[in-house]
């Protein structure tokens, strides 16, 4: 009984150390990832590359979005356009007695064709009396160009800020003669509603009205007969050859 112990003892051992010096894979069989997931249905390649390319293009929207405002910052400023940047309109299509409106440095700017019977009634010496200022003797409200009988560079065209020197209301527009309103003296020119100033077709400001002084006239000059750029002194677009 004692031998056949020893026989099976030694056998064992044999055994064993013949499995330590064997290869690991065959030691601890590895089980692949099909005995992990054994019911993992294929790959879809069509639906891989419809992410992919759905993927790409979220990605281009994205830097779209970045880039497009980056663009937008390389060009002037609203802010930087409202501090003094010059506006420049074709008025060509304005016909007599017609006035259009822009803006330059977030104020109205107004541009009047005024016709022969406006600049008339504007002269007859009755209504100068009326005036505070009818010879433009505030230099602040004018450049020099516009120190004259129509303040303004060419007088068939009138060129002014819309805003009330009383209190920066914006006054509206009445060309019309006498009209009920207004009285007979009227003869065609801004009346702001607010507190009742009165200003002529040349921005010249009513005797008796809350307004101090004329409405303010920009600098400005001629490209053509028909092209005015604001925010440019004429003086100066002459000493540096423009227009």
């Amino acid at each position: 009984m004692q031998n056949v112990a020893e026989k099976t003892t030694l056998h064992l051992n044999a055994t064993a150390r013949r499995g330590l010096h064997a290869p690991l894979h065959r030691r601890y069989p590895v089980m692949s990832s099909i005995d992990f997931a054994p019911d993992t249905p294929p790959v879809d390649d069509g639906r891989r590359r419809l992410l992919v390319v759905a993927s790409s293009a979220m990605t281009a929207i994205g830097l779209a979005a970045v880039t497009i405002p980056f663009i937008r910052s390389m060009g002037p400023s609203q802010k930087a356009k409202t501090a003094g940047a010059s506006v420049k309109v074709d008025f060509s299509k304005l016909e007599i007695g017609q006035q259009i409106t822009l803006e330059w440095r977030g104020k109205p700017v107004w541009i009047l064709r005024r016709s022969e019977e406006m600049l008339r009634l504007m002269e007859a010496p009755q209504h100068r009396q009326r005036l505070r200022d009818p010879d433009s003797a505030e230099l602040a409200q004018q450049p020099d160009y516009a120190r004259n009988a129509t303040r303004s560079i060419n007088a068939e065209y009138f060129v002014v800020i819309g805003i009330c020197t009383h209190l920066g209301c914006v006054p509206n527009f009445r060309p019309e003669v006498a009209p009920e309103d207004l009285g007979p003296e009227w003869v065609g020119g801004y009346f702001c509603p607010c507190h009742g100033s009165r200003f002529d077709l040349a921005g010249r400001v009513y005797s008796g009205v809350p307004a101090p002084t004329n409405l303010v006239v920009p600098p400005y000059h001629f490209h053509t007969t028909t092209v005015i750029e604001i925010g440019i002194d004429y003086e100066d677009a002459m000493q540096g050859g423009k227009g």
